[in-house]
């Protein structure tokens, strides 16, 4: 009788694997222990020493393997799976495929691109190739994922490695990247929220600012610092008007993050204590919670079901506002004078139709706070001098604040300051500091750092549209949130609060409809003396849309274009924002029907839709270098608003073709660059190898995409919901646009055009090595 086999306890074989699911998250998947055979002679095999019965074909070698299915298993009876070391095969992969050393097997990488694995059914002695960038990267993914869990030795489903792109990419989305982008600012989550990678000022240790009128979060932070006196934590707290000029460019040299919404909850110590509600950043450089993103993330994250975070963000912007004065561009002490454009009430109102039934009345209370909130900011900060213009009634993004912005690149603004420098016989830094300190005085620089910092708050930083007039414009995109702030507020209160809703704090109303004389005169009606009802809202708005036919709209040119308020003109930079006026509505359908019979091919390249046209752009050069929101980069809000507006106007099949064009961009970068989901792309070389201004976010990891960027996640997420099926399939099997909708569909622009004619062009590995070429001239 044979000797038992002593296996160690608690394992699990081989043959145990077979009724497991294969495409769930990595925790799902990995979270076992290590995997053993039944097999008598399981001591040889190669999980327990790297042995495989051929070595890896290194370059040269590599056309000697056998054909395909010359060595591989017989029986497909099946699904197939391997047998893996985990850190052996780690190091073999690297060694032999990535040949440029950053860690990711892309398209650009000149290994062989094949790799013979142990099945696991023939206990690792029989082999089978895998083949190809998507296959192994996806394997150098897995098996990182396999570390992350302390695995040594794993058993892979080759499901793993050819799993769909589309649903490979949504299911790290939702599964994953969520996940990894979330943070909280308490007790527990500081450590990780308070590193900021755009502080330059030399000091590392964390600091939080606390909201004046909150002595309970205070006591609670101070608490925090004295039971972890590792991390030196500095708490603040701020003034009662936190907002004033000097006092935030005071902070300059003491930059830190700012705390925001917490609940009580139970203290296991007993007793109650405070938790932070956690928030989606949008990743990379970018680690706090911004205004913009929120919008866009939020609706990936309701498409994945996350409504509870969704909901969070908004509970925290309903803090900014109370505490801040406005919604933040971002929670750091240098944002304290900015917003970001607005778009509160549509994330709550999203938000809310999606909330759990089974508690209407605190659904209700619950929006009637964030409608309360968004009120306030409109009146107090978006009709509220100075963004207001009281000659036209437009609104611009026209921030206070003093000096240079202090979250840039070091180097950022160098060439505008050397000419002062020189003129004081100084260096830049030292001109810097002097001109920051007020004991220079350059009028010219204020001005210039004024519309610098309208065009930060604008979101789109920078480009060549806002160059050194951002703050004198009425923007389209500004007017059309504030047109859907008017009809959002007004159908909440008529819909929900049964037209009357009362106002909680005290503010200033602002006079409507404006005028300069309005504005003129100091005293204004409080919010508290008069309930809001939804006929004002509905009577704001019908103004708003005549001031944006009347000022914005150009029929010759069948586009929407800013208005310069102090030069009295349109600004004829044709942008992409111009389609924001379907997503709000604002367009009539004659109008909406010129933007996309007209308007629309001026924009579409092959990769969906670019910031602005290249005519507007203008020449670039080393002393005119590319801006990143100008031609020829897309960026996500930009594809939603536009794919959102379109189907509300009834032009669901070009929604539709842009979103597939847009998705087949990222999906091609996907799979040929070893997962990378990008901040933005050059849609027309479909690349995101960018190096405009700050280059690319999101794209500097090791081994396994971490975070992807957060409203790159949700331009997938959303996207996919336009897709037919058919499409899905298509955009998985990286389908050309041009091969899918025929190359001639809707004449499309710029260098995009002449790249139709030539398909080979598309090809990502061409494009790739097109741009590397250019990076490296």
């Amino acid at each position: 009788m044979a000797p038992a086999l002593n296996h160690p306890t608690g394992v699990t074989f081989v043959d145990d694997h077979h009724q497991r699911p294969t495409n769930v998250d990595a925790a799902t998947y990995y979270g076992g222990g290590d995997s053993y055979t039944r097999s008598r002679t399981y001591s040889h095999s190669h999980l327990h020493g790297y042995n495989p019965k051929r070595l890896p074909a290194f370059q040269e070698d590599w056309h000697l393997r056998p054909r395909r299915m010359s060595h591989d298993e017989k029986s497909v009876t099946a699904p197939r799976r391997f047998l893996i070391d985990v850190e052996e095969t780690i190091r073999v992969v690297l060694e032999q495929e990535d040949t440029d050393g950053d860690f990711q097997i892309s398209v650009t990488d000149a290994g062989p691109k094949m790799m013979a694995l142990g099945t696991a059914t023939s206990n690792g002695f029989k082999t089978f190739d895998i083949r190809g960038t998507y296959m192994l990267s996806n394997l150098l993914q897995e098996l990182a994922l396999a570390r992350d869990h302390n695995r040594k030795r794993i058993v892979l489903d080759e499901a793993r490695l050819t799993e769909n792109p589309v649903d490979r990419l949504s299911r790290m989305i939702k599964n994953s990247f969520w996940h990894s982008l979330t943070r909280r600012i308490d007790g527990d989550g500081l450590e990780i929220i308070t590193a900021d990678p755009k502080n330059r000022t030399g000091r590392v240790n964390p600091r939080i600012y606390v909201p004046y009128g909150e002595p309970a979060m205070a006591e609670y932070y101070r608490k925090v610092a004295r039971e972890k006196p590792h991390m030196n934590l500095d708490v603040q707290v701020l003034p009662e008007k936190p907002d004033d000029p000097l006092y935030v460019k005071s902070l300059n040299s003491k930059p830190g993050i700012l705390a925001l919404a917490m609940k009580e909850v139970d203290d296991p110590k007993g007793g109650k204590t405070l938790k932070g509600i956690p928030f989606i950043v949008p990743g990379a450089r970018f680690n706090e919670l911004y205004n913009w993103d929120s919008y866009f993330i939020a609706l990936g994250l309701l498409v994945d079901g996350q409504i509870s975070m969704a909901k969070g963000m908004v509970d925290h912007f309903i803090f900014e506002i109370k505490h801040y004065g406005k919604i933040l561009n971002g929670s750091r002490s240098y944002y304290l004078c900015r917003t970001q454009p607005p778009f509160l009430t549509d994330m709550a109102l999203q938000i809310y139709n999606q909330l759990d039934r089974s508690d209407l009345e605190s659904n209700r209370q619950w929006l009637k706070r964030a409608i309360q909130a968004a009120i306030k900011e409109y009146h107090t900060i978006w009709v509220a001098e100075p963004r207001i213009d009281p000659k036209t009634g437009l609104s611009r993004y026209r921030p206070d604040g003093l000096g240079i912005p202090p979250e840039t690149e070091a180097t950022h603004f160098t060439h505008i300051l050397e000419p002062y420098a020189e003129k004081h016989g100084l260096s830049v830094l030292e001109f810097s500091e002097k001109y920051n300190d007020g004991i220079l005085k350059e009028p010219e620089l204020d001005e210039y750092f004024l519309h610098d910092r309208a065009v930060r708050e604008s979101g789109h930083d920078t480009t060549y549209r806002f160059e050194k007039r951002c703050a004198n414009l009425g923007t389209i995109d500004l007017q059309c949130l504030l047109y859907k702030y008017e009809i959002d507020i007004g159908t909440a209160i008529r819909e929900v609060f049964d037209d009357e809703l009362e106002l909680e704090e005290d503010f200033p109303l602002a006079p409507f409809p404006p005028s300069v004389e309005a504005y003129a005169n100091p005293h204004r009606e409080s919010s508290k003396k008069r309930s809001q009802r939804s006929d004002e809202w509905f009577e704001r708005a019908e103004w708003r849309q005549d001031m944006i036919d009347k000022y914005l709209w150009n029929e010759s040119k069948s586009l929407y274009f800013d208005y310069d308020t102090v030069n009295e003109h349109q600004i004829l930079y044709e942008s992409v924002t111009g389609f924001w006026a379907l997503w709000a509505g604002c367009a009539s359908e004659e109008q909406a029907w010129k933007l996309v019979t007209q308007s629309l091919k001026k924009f579409e390249v092959l990769g969906g839709l670019v910031s602005g046209t290249e005519e507007s752009r203008g020449k670039i050069s080393l002393d005119r270098p590319n801006r990143q929101w100008d031609y020829p980069y897309a960026w996500p809000p930009h594809q939603i608003m536009t794919w959102v507006g379109l189907e509300r106007y009834g032009y669901l099949e070009e929604a539709q073709r842009l979103a597939y064009r847009f998705l087949y961009m990222m999906t091609t970068a996907f799979v040929d660059f070893n997962g990378v989901v990008p901040e933005k792309f050059d849609a027309v070389k479909l690349s995101h190898l960018v190096d405009a201004e700050y280059g690319n976010q999101g794209i500097d990891f090791k081994m396994v995409p971490r975070e992807g960027f957060g409203w790159m996640n949700s331009a997938y997420q959303v996207g996919l919901s336009f897709l037919t099926s058919h499409m899905r399939r298509a955009v998985a099997a990286c389908t050309s646009p041009e091969v899918f909708f025929g190359a001639n569909v809707s004449g499309i622009a710029g260098e995009s055009a002449l790249l139709t004619n030539n398909l080979p062009t598309t090809d990502p590995l061409g494009l790739a090595m097109e741009t590397l070429n250019l990076s490296s001239a």
